[in-house]
């Protein structure tokens, strides 16, 4: 199992918008085969770090699930959403493997 952390750069002057597109993939990435653990918007401190987390099979398995979510109707929306009000000023994505204990096995 991977975790997959996507660390957004926003406009702070956008975070309602940042707000609507979280709630978005809220919806549309479940439905496509990925496990959503969250998003979350800046609250306290820097106004312009936000962060999505959610956990997939494989890296195979992310995959499908993009072409999953790209083909979505409201996966399209949001992408365009995003594009058309230019909150996004970046975007990372790192995947990384559970390797503390008491939550992992060693057998992942």
């Amino acid at each position: 199992m991977l975790t997959c952390f996507i660390r957004y750069h926003i406009d702070p002057t956008k975070k309602d918008a940042f707000v609507q597109y979280a709630r978005n993939w809220g919806q549309a990435i479940p439905r496509c085969g990925a496990d959503l653990i969250g998003y979350f918007a800046p609250h306290e401190g820097s106004a312009t770090l936000a962060y999505g987390v959610y956990t997939i099979e494989s890296l195979a398995a992310y995959e499908a699930y993009r072409a999953r979510l790209a083909a979505d109707p409201l996966g399209e929306e949001n992408y365009r959403f995003a594009q058309r009000e230019r909150f996004l000023l970046r975007e990372d994505r790192t995947f990384l493997k559970l390797v503390s204990t008491p939550h992992a096995d060693g057998s992942r």
